[in-house]
């Protein structure tokens, strides 16, 4: 017994504006924000940076 209401149903149909149809340029993208050519770390980045090289120091331990 097959379902008779499916074959009345509007079908779904995925529709591309003419905008998004083309696909995009990321190095533009990156380059409008900012991104391309820009070698420095981010905050996260230094802060790991600064952890790790601390756990690096030598601890200094006086024992008596």
């Amino acid at each position: 017994m097959a379902n008779k209401t499916l074959g009345t149903r509007q079908k779904l149909v995925f529709r591309l504006d003419p905008a998004q149809s083309k696909p995009r340029n990321h190095v533009v993208a990156l380059a409008k924000r900012g991104g391309a050519g820009s070698h420095q770390k981010n905050a996260a980045a230094l802060r790991q940076a600064q952890k790790q090289a601390l756990k690096k120091l030598p601890i200094d331990t006086e024992q008596d």
